[in-house]
């Protein structure tokens, strides 16, 4: 086998059933899982009935490309969404089976283990699949750490010189999962600029732009601050899904668009790792992207949560409104793990510890202390799960 899945941690929804194992939830409470940043609003009908519109495309072989209809789709879709001119359909596209599977599979194709001792930066607390990627790769993963005191901002600024010298990899998620953070223009002019200088490739994980809470300001996209600060796409992939967007986590459908040589190279790559898009997805992913209006009403739906949930919990925990995505980051007074293990057995409430999507890095664990809320359940839900959360504390 190979050594490097020896390097693999428990995935953090293992982590938390061993932390409940042995114990049981108050049966007096109905159970309320606010852990799993699974979409749980209704699939919009549009989509379900181009699924069944298009089943005759179950009796076809997908190309790894998609069909041109898709792609012209994608990039009419990033043009009107960010304000910048449409990328090339035919090099700068290519569909995904929801941005998990890409986002491990372009460390494979990206880095190369020949060279001494790779490094992929992520940030920290992270979504697992940047760790994995990194360690079947052949890579050592260099954490950031994203802290309150810094704005949960990744700080390249304390990376040293021989670290980016060795770095092949930069995975950055904005909205960030799990402060649901956004990235500024400057942030994105320095890590441009280090790209420039040092080589390595962006990943940027977008898979929550599509979840924000004013539709005035949505949030600013890789490739729109690369067309802002006039600068090409060397060196930048941008990774996108309709599973957040759209309510359709079980389509596994999404995309990735940037450097047409970087895409080319990936292609090949797909091709042979088999993991082209069944036909009759891509006919729904078609409709989905072209239609707005679900989008905005799912937005609302969020916004209703926030709105109502976030001041609940303001009074008994340090939390805020996030920039944009589903996400409550709250810092408790006591151990995370503590935390959730009483919630769940006393008021049969599920949200993750924060140490468990984080790693020690630099003398901390930036997830300690903190717990993750994902506002997925019906409104009803989440503001009873905030009165058991008050009742805890």
């Amino acid at each position: 086998m190979n050594p490097n899945l020896n390097l693999l941690q428990p995935y953090p929804f293992q982590r938390l059933r061993d932390l409940f194992a042995g114990t049981t939830a108050n049966s007096a409470y109905s159970a309320i899982n606010l852990s799993i940043g699974e979409p749980k609003h209704a699939t919009p009908q549009l989509i379900k009935d181009a699924l069944v519109n298009n089943l005759a495309g179950l009796a076809n072989y997908p190309t790894t490309a998609g069909s041109i209809a898709l792609r012209e789709a994608i990039s009419a879709w990033i043009s009107r969404r960010y304000n910048i001119p449409a990328l090339n359909p035919e090099a700068a596209i290519l569909p995904i089976n929801g941005s998990r599977e890409a986002l491990f599979a372009f460390a494979q194709a990206v880095i190369d283990s020949k060279k001494p001792n790779p490094i992929v930066i992520s940030p920290n607390p992270f979504y697992q699949i940047y760790e994995g990627a990194a360690f079947l790769a052949g890579a050592t993963p260099y954490f950031l750490n994203t802290l309150p005191e810094n704005d949960h901002a990744m700080d390249f600024e304390s990376v040293p010189a021989d670290v980016l010298q060795r770095t092949q990899l930069v995975y950055v998620c904005s909205p960030g999962n799990p402060s649901g953070k956004v990235m500024s223009l400057a942030q994105w002019k320095t890590i441009f600029e280090l790209s420039d200088k040092y080589g390595f490739v962006i990943a940027a994980d977008e898979c929550y732009s599509e979840i924000y809470f004013d539709e005035n300001n949505p949030p600013l996209g890789a490739l729109q601050a690369a067309s802002l600060l006039g600068r090409g796409h060397a060196n930048l992939i941008v990774f996108s899904s309709l599973s957040k967007r759209s309510n359709v986590p079980g389509m596994r459908s999404g995309f990735v668009a940037g450097d047409e040589k970087i895409i080319e190279k990936f292609t090949l790559y797909r091709t042979y790792h088999g993991c082209a898009m069944s036909p009759t997805v891509q006919a729904a992913s078609i409709t989905a992207w072209n239609d707005e209006a679900h989008v905005i009403e799912n937005r609302r739906l969020y916004a209703e949560k926030f709105n109502i949930v976030t001041p609940m919990l303001q009074s008994i925990l340090d939390v805020e409104m996030p920039d944009a995505a589903f996400y409550l980051w709250a810092r408790t007074k006591q151990s995370d793990t503590e935390f959730a293990l009483k919630l769940y057995r006393d008021f049969n409430v599920t949200v993750l510890p924060g140490s468990y999507l984080a790693r020690e890095a630099h003398g901390v664990n930036p997830g300690k202390n903190f717990v993750r809320l994902a506002l997925v359940a019906s409104l009803e839900e989440c503001v009873e799960a905030a009165n058991r959360i008050n009742k805890l504390l």
